[in-house]
């Protein structure tokens, strides 16, 4: 047996699409949703990220711009930016590309920016939206997560899931979203005791916790659906050989490159799950289309549609 692939890639084209067509919409009553992207300083990561959210924005016709202070920019100074942009009209999403450099209070500014514009889903605020189920703008990553298991018919009421990860940006609200989808959550880490056997309990196992390929076949239920949020750059070579060995085209990119990305969810996972999303080309594509569908979904809240 062998997993069913869930093509991130062309859900996160049709998301894209459907979006375009809203934009299209709302363009014939005079309305276009304007996002800002703050970028501060040089992270070749980030400046990747903004490049793709920039483009996709153009691409659907939401209004973009990016704003990139310098490195050394006070909290005072990126908070006076994030205000400015609260007040703007043409402006309906904000989102502050992070790590923020380490003399920036990242809590402040993340407060700062208007519940009603945080793209991001990261305000208290919009947490607490979701946690009550009202209309709010959620976190882009695990909203993605849940459109794959919809657009490909995997049932969430009454499944038991299992979210391995607890942060603010995925873990939590994954397992918010689940439970509002009436699953039966458990959410695990570091401290959770056997794993491994608390995992093998679900029929969704989401991994997110930023360690490559630590989910391994033994975690996982005959038969269940593996959401694979996990995004590891791995460079060394034992570790690529742990998860990697045998795959010629892995070998040939870590060869060229010295890199090659990977999930949290080990590639022999694949010999046991009924259905997983791959690394890339999974849940990252969905990321920024999310992202697009929230910008849209801020400009009609914010205008009352």
């Amino acid at each position: 047996m062998s997993a069913t692939i869930l093509d991130g890639v062309k859900i996160a084209r049709d998301i894209r699409s459907e979006v375009a067509a809203e934009v299209k919409a709302m363009a014939a009553a005079g309305i276009r949703p304007g996002l800002a992207v703050v970028l501060v300083g040089h992270n070749p990561a980030s400046e990747v990220y903004v490049r793709g959210k920039v483009k996709s924005s153009e691409e659907v016709g939401v209004y973009s711009e990016k704003h990139t202070p310098p490195e050394n920019i006070s909290t005072e100074e990126l908070l006076e930016l994030v205000i400015g942009l609260n007040e703007r009209d043409d402006i309906d999403g904000i989102l502050v590309q992070l790590p923020l450099p380490p003399q920036v209070d990242s809590k402040k500014i993340l407060m700062a920016v208007d519940p009603a514009k945080d793209v991001d889903g990261f305000h208290p605020v919009n947490v607490g939206l979701l946690s009550t189920q009202r209309e709010g703008l959620v976190p882009c990553t695990p909203a993605g997560a849940i459109e794959i298991l919809k657009r490909t018919n995997i049932p969430i009421a009454g499944k038991e899931a299992v979210v391995v990860g607890r942060s603010d940006i995925v873990g939590k609200p994954a397992a918010m979203l689940l439970l509002n989808g009436n699953a039966t959550v458990t959410v695990c880490h570091s401290k959770t005791r056997n794993l491994p056997a608390v995992c093998r309990r679900a029929d969704i196992l989401v991994a997110a916790i930023g360690r490559a390929g630590m989910i391994t076949r033994d975690f996982v239920k005959p038969g269940a659906t593996v959401i694979d949020v996990g995004m590891n750059s791995v460079t060394d070579h034992a570790e690529f050989d742990r998860l990697f060995a045998g795959n010629a085209k892995r070998e040939e990119t870590f060869r060229t490159k010295g890199s090659t990305l990977a999930g949290d969810v080990h590639p022999n996972v694949a010999e046991v799950a009924g259905a997983m999303t791959p690394v890339p080309g999974g849940v990252g594509p969905l990321t920024i289309a999310m992202l697009m569908a929230n910008t849209v979904r801020a400009a009609k809240l914010r205008r009352g549609k």
